[in-house]
């Protein structure tokens, strides 16, 4: 048995009667929380740090008496009803439960039953997402209503849906992505980006899911662990990957804790946020984060600012918070068998902890991926979170993949420009020259649109050619794809620009009684059907297009409106030809200037179409929009 005796010793009366007093606490049991709530053995990190959370449980004297488990340390906290538990669990640990016994300083003695489990599978067996992969992204609240009976829970602050306000509860849920992974996996998607399903229990805009108030609860409205898990499961056995959204940066204003912070150093701004005075929000002045010159204030501004007043700012600099994101982050990969993470708002964190938090998973899942988010259009600062990349302060991010918000705008621009020497096309054409600056462009994600901006098909001005123009490019690009549900069938949020809640629209046929049905088609406009079905032919042929994982990336400068991509690898070439030309007697394309692709004289398949082309002399191009062609008959 380990005991640990680091403060004050229990009195002779209270280990006199320890035996009797277990009984006792069994039928009154105080402790509210153990965080994580269960672990693993045979982790490469033998070290495990539990939070425990009871009144009056700083004083507690834990022990233990588990083969291959030892106390190493015990921690208490400012707050008296928080205990910090250092577990060491060697090599040699069997899965079993653990009895944990608090004695207290009234000589009572509370106790926990902890699980440690089997790993379900080798670590090696966590593969992440990469060039192969194209991405779903899902609002699950706007998505699909699987299961009506969760729509409301009178205990918590926001009760009920309404799907007449962009910003209240619409219900979906997980069942109701369950319920469609043949509609998304028809349409050629390998894995699905959900955005937070965590418990956030906020008084309003609780749907969007990054004001967490529970790390370790799926939030009741969107269903249950047990849904959580199905839907892993229905995931794995269909071959498509996991990835969750998750948020190291801040927690939602009513987070549990909020009432009883354990240090005084929790959070970011504690004391102005516990006297309510001169609380800030960051400057988000994100490149102080590589700014060789910038001010420890603009630096200490960005990082310890509140994102939005209802979001705490977690600091991860308190090394209790660190593991604890830590460890939960584990915690959600082993429990769901994630294949990859999508970390929120990551240059708002310390830095140095995201290093640590990255290696410290990487570590233990040597195939995984990561993708933060750097909402910047410099590619130089996207380029400076890729792992690998050098510079100046030698910092190792150990991130494996950044999202390419230079390239969407790049990309957007481009197509909504006249064609000029500086304007249109070439817009995509230097941008895509940038990826001399990538240490691994092939793994940066790239997105026609996500949950927090404009849908592509209103910042395209609702031009279905410009919008399949930019689809097209993205999937031929050397990237992972990324595409916010919807695209495919051009939804948009015109009305009102910059509205996030209309930007996360139901989609048509999740909810019963919807009068069209995108999951069907049922009511869908001619333009919609087309777009729909122009994406599920892409991105299927993309899917087992090994030219488009893995293959040599020619582009040539746009002229005359026509701007022309291809890949190649093996006897498999694959030719994008963007075309803004809206006058017949102008689209003739001579092929002469493309003759290193190899070309002349072949037959290619329309992939769209279907139908052959014969590369020779010239092509013609008979509408504005994309013209997508392989070998490969």
């Amino acid at each position: 048995m380990t005991v640990f005796k680091n403060r004050k010793s229990p009195n002779k009366s209270g280990l006199l009667f320890f035996g009797l007093l277990v009984f006792n606490l069994t039928l009154h049991a105080q402790i509210t929380r153990v965080e994580p709530p269960n672990w693993w053995v045979g982790f490469k990190n033998t070290e495990l740090q539990l939070l425990v959370h009871a009144t009056a449980v700083g004083n507690a004297i834990p022990n233990i008496n588990y083969p291959g488990v030892t106390i190493l340390n015990v921690h208490q906290a400012k707050s008296p009803n928080y205990l910090f538990i250092d577990l060491n669990i060697d090599a040699s640990t069997k899965p079993g439960v653990i009895d944990l016994r608090f004695q207290m300083e009234d000589g009572s003695v509370l106790t926990y039953n902890y699980e440690l489990k089997s790993r379900v599978k080798k670590a090696e067996a966590y593969v992440g997402f990469n060039s192969s992969d194209a991405m779903y992204l899902i609002t699950p609240d706007r998505f699909a209503n699987g299961n009506s009976k969760n729509d409301s829970y009178t205990n918590l602050n926001e009760t009920g849906t309404d799907r007449a306000d962009d910003y209240a509860r619409h219900g979906g849920d997980i069942q109701g992505i369950i319920n469609h992974l043949d509609y998304i996996q028809d349409l050629g998607f390998t894995s699905i980006w959900p955005t937070p399903l965590l418990t956030n229990n906020m008084s309003s805009s609780s749907y969007h899911g990054y004001a967490i108030t529970d790390f370790y609860q799926v939030d009741p409205r969107f269903g249950t662990l047990e849904d959580y898990k199905a839907l892993a499961r229905d995931m794995d056995k269909r071959g498509l990957k996991l990835i969750m959204d998750m948020v190291a940066n801040h927690c939602g204003s009513l987070h549990w804790w909020m009432e009883d912070l354990p240090f005084e150093d929790w959070i970011n701004q504690q004391q102005a946020f516990e006297s309510q005075t001169d609380l800030k929000n960051s400057n988000h002045r994100r490149t102080a984060n590589q700014d060789l010159y910038a001010s420890k204030i603009d630096k200490k501004e960005m990082t310890e600012g509140w994102f939005v007043p209802s979001m705490p700012d977690l600091n991860q600099t308190n090394p209790f918070m660190a593991k604890y994101i830590i460890q939960n982050n584990i915690w959600w990969i082993e429990t769901l068998g994630l294949s990859g993470i999508r970390q929120d708002t990551y240059p708002y964190s310390d830095k140095y902890f995201m290093s640590y938090w990255a290696k410290s998973i990487m570590d233990e899942y040597p195939n995984f991926s990561i993708v933060g988010e750097e909402w910047s259009t410099n590619p130089l600062l996207v380029r400076y979170w890729q792992s690998g990349t050098p510079n100046k302060e030698g910092y190792e991010s150990y991130l494996t993949s950044t999202m390419d918000f230079p390239m969407q705008e790049h990309i957007v621009s481009a197509l909504n420009e006249a064609e000029g020497w500086d304007t249109g096309f070439v817009k995509m054409y230097e941008g895509l020259a940038m990826d001399f600056a990538y240490t691994k462009p092939e793994a940066i994600l790239i997105f026609p649109d996500n949950h927090d901006m404009d849908r592509v098909f209103t910042q395209l001005h609702e031009n279905v050619a410009n919008t399949k123009m930019a689809f097209s490019y993205m999937c031929l690009m050397p990237r992972i794809l990324q595409m916010y549900y919807g695209t495919e069938i051009l939804m948009q949020n015109s009305s009102k620009p910059d509205n996030h809640g209309l930007i996360r629209s139901d989609f048509p046929g999740g909810w019963k009684g919807d009068s069209v049905n995108a999951f069907s088609g049922e009511g869908l406009t001619t333009s919609e059907i087309e777009m729909q079905d122009f994406v599920r032919k892409i991105i299927n042929y993309r899917k087992q297009s090994q030219a488009i994982h893995k293959g040599k990336t020619i582009h040539f400068a746009p002229e005359q409106g026509v701007y022309v991509l291809a890949r190649l690898e093996g006897e498999e070439t694959v030719v994008l030809i963007l075309n803004k030309n809206e006058n017949e007697n102008e689209l003739n394309l001579n092929v002469s200037r493309f003759e290193e692709l190899g070309l002349t004289g072949q037959t290619l398949k329309n992939i769209i179409t279907g139908e052959m082309v014969t590369w020779n002399q010239s092509l013609k191009l008979t509408n504005p929009g994309p013209v997508l062609l392989t070998t490969k008959l």
